[in-house]
């Protein structure tokens, strides 16, 4: 009997209505008729308390489940769904608290909701992660109400539910959108003017508006009498590299994120438009070793090779070993490749350490050094200044700035193409590299 009643709970009208019969109890030591009147109430609210009880437990009425997705994207809102059945016979208010995963930090979810008698209601809510790997739920409890709203009867579903959080899809989908659209310089793309071909030739087709006088092909024009021209396609199957530092200069955070994951969201957004253009996408990911080595494939099926290996990837707080990347690609990378690289350096003293390995690297591939803005500084170099403390930290501020300007110089002197972005704009400044080199044919 106690076991079944185990999961029941009484309510704030309960303990009211109790405390007010008290209270007349008490007073009827002076007052005898208001004992009679306090005993009648108690027994009153004894039996609706059994009524409410028996309407409870006597079936089990209440049936509820979480729907999760196959996958969070990690940055972007991820939809929770929670379906809710009314199996009892009168119309129940319910609690809810869902034990969301502890990496989001949030123990203030309840909700209030109502169903009618033998229907069925549903209720969504968001999550958004900033963090990639497994998160668990724990319960989903529901606090079903009486009739009376006098006692509450617990529910428990879906214990120790799991969701794998990967890399963004979401604003992987978005850029192959944005990437193939003519419109898509509008959101940030860029225009790219194709320079040279390094270029398949496709066929022979009618003059139009718009094709490049250079590509008319004489000898047609003559024998049909009208201006046809050459068209080419990009040379495919081009390999890229997506190379990923996940040392300790990868772990500073930017509203949220950490630049680890500015990198992987970027790579594989990057990577699926490359492989919608029939290049071949490899990645590795390094810090004091080499790990997650892909070859470069051109099947579709690679963005989910990538994204599998990406998901659950985190610094291991070691300091970097270009030397080691360095022998590692002259070993296992062995045709001319477009490589970007996603590391970061603070000062320009770091950059020339490492220097000697990054030009050994592009003497044999194309090398695309990927770096970041300390967007954090931004506020303190456009701060006025008021005192001396004010006047020493936007100085300090004003000089990683330019450190990182040089540090884009030194790079291009030495025949290095870099990038030297903002976290946000991470993605969108990676894709419009790729579009410049391939126009510019420099594979």
């Amino acid at each position: 009997m106690f076991k079944l009643l185990k999961p029941l709970y009484f309510t704030r009208r309960f303990f009211s209505a109790l405390i007010s019969i008290a209270l007349l109890f008490f007073l009827s030591y002076w007052f005898t008729v208001l004992f009679t009147i306090a005993a009648m109430l108690f027994y009153a609210l004894l039996v609706l308390v059994i009524i409410d009880i028996a309407a409870l437990f006597r079936v089990k009425g209440f049936f509820a489940e979480r729907l999760l997705p196959d996958k969070f994207s990690n940055s972007d809102d991820n939809v929770v769904m929670l379906n809710f059945e009314n199996g009892y016979n009168f119309k129940i208010q319910f609690q809810v608290i869902d034990e969301i995963p502890v990496q989001f930090q949030k123990r203030d979810f309840l909700k209030t909701l109502q169903v009618d008698a033998k229907k069925q209601k549903s209720y969504d809510y968001q999550l958004k992660p900033t963090q990639r790997g497994e998160y668990y739920f724990g319960n989903l409890n529901c606090y079903v109400s009486s009739p009376f709203n006098l006692t509450k009867r617990r529910y428990k579903f879906q214990n120790e539910q799991m969701v794998k959080v990967y890399p963004s899809f979401i604003q992987m989908k978005k850029y192959d959108f944005l990437a193939l659209d003519r419109q898509s310089r509008d959101f940030g793309m860029k225009k790219i003017r194709r320079i040279g071909h390094s270029m398949e030739f496709e066929q022979i087709k009618e003059y139009v508006k718009g094709d490049d006088i250079r590509d008319i092909n004489w000898k047609s024009t003559a024998k049909h009498n009208q201006l046809m021209v050459n068209q080419f396609q990009d040379e495919k199957s081009q390999p890229i590299y997506n190379i990923i530092d996940k040392g300790r200069v990868m772990k500073m955070p930017f509203e949220q994120l950490s630049l680890l994951d500015y990198a992987i969201n970027s790579a594989l957004a990057f990577s699926n438009i490359a492989l919608k253009k029939n290049d071949k996408v490899g990645m590795l990911t390094y810090s004091n070793t080499i790990d997650n080595f892909r070859k470069a494939q051109s099947r579709l099926s690679q963005i989910n090779v990538l994204s599998e290996a990406l998901y659950n990837i985190k610094t291991d707080f070691k300091v970097s070993d270009f030397g080691l990347l360095y022998a590692h690609l002259k070993r296992k990378v062995t045709q001319r490749s477009l490589i970007f690289l996603f590391t970061n350096f603070e000062h320009i003293s770091a950059l020339e350490r490492q220097l000697p390995y990054l030009k050994a690297i592009s003497r044999q591939h194309v090398l695309v050094v990927i770096f970041f803005e300390n967007t954090e500084l931004d506020q303190l170099i456009h701060t006025e200044t008021e005192d001396l403390q004010s006047i020493y930290q936007k100085t300090i501020a004003t000089d990683f700035a330019y450190n990182k300007r040089l540090m884009v110089k030194e790079l291009e002197k030495n025949s290095i193409q870099a990038i030297l972005t903002k976290p946000k704009n991470l993605s969108i400044n990676t894709i419009n590299k790729y579009l410049e080199i391939k126009a510019r044919g420099l594979l």
